[in-house]
């Protein structure tokens, strides 16, 4: 009869690997914490990976534009500027003193052809005799807009109710140029920009850009 006989070697290495289990088990849990608390460190170690933002010039809530419409009250001009150039400088109507044109930061939010025109339940038709001529483009300013007019003699002088009136060639030149979302930029005062824009000899090249809220901009 054969007797088995335990081989003591073998006993002790039941303990032993055990053992080894143990700590390989623990460093596994201690890698899988420390990955959780720097979820970031495996895109931080590739950067190109993650997008960039661009922030816009100026403050983080303001834009600087090359494209845009300048109108000075004191000039009684409007310009169209395009890629910091000036396309072409219009004469226009302001308002009078009784009924100023509105000073500020606008856009342009629609454009009509044609348009009828309505006053305190009179409605014009297209044609001639409308007030607001052939061609509306309306600021983000309620009741007000560039747009043609039936008193042509009225351009270049203070004689509207507020908005700015073109003589009919011009105001439909200028409306195929406009487009929905240009700002409109109106000052009352000849400051640097207006100096820059419509001052000096006309037929030099002239570049300009103008800075706004994200808002006028219509980037909220």
């Amino acid at each position: 009869m054969r007797r088995h006989v335990e081989n003591p070697k073998r006993q002790n290495l039941g303990p032993i690997a055990f053992f080894l289990m143990w700590i390989l088990a623990l460093m596994a849990l201690s890698a899988a914490a420390h990955g959780e608390e720097n979820p970031d460190k495996a895109s931080n170690d590739k950067t190109s990976s993650r997008p960039v933002e661009v922030q816009p010039s100026g403050a983080a809530d303001q834009i600087t534009l090359a494209r845009f419409i300048i109108i000075s009250i004191p000039d009684r001009q409007l310009a169209l500027i395009d890629n910091g150039q000036v396309v072409k400088i219009y004469p226009i109507a302001v308002g009078s003193t009784d009924t100023p044109s509105p000073e500020g930061d606008f856009t342009v939010i629609s454009r009509v052809s044609n348009p009828s025109w309505t006053h305190k339940g009179k409605v014009v038709g297209p044609g001639k005799d409308n007030p607001v001529g052939s061609r509306w483009m309306g600021l983000s300013l309620k009741g007000y807009g560039i747009h043609g007019t039936n008193v042509p003699r009225s351009i270049g002088k203070a004689a509207s109710h507020g908005c700015f009136r073109m003589s009919k060639k011009d105001v439909e030149e200028l409306f195929k140029l406009v487009r929905v979302g240009d700002v409109v930029t109106v000052r009352g005062e000849r400051d640097e920009l207006v100096a820059q824009v419509f001052g000096g000899n006309q037929n030099e090249v002239q570049v300009a850009s103008l800075t706004v809220s994200s808002a006028d901009a219509g980037q909220e």
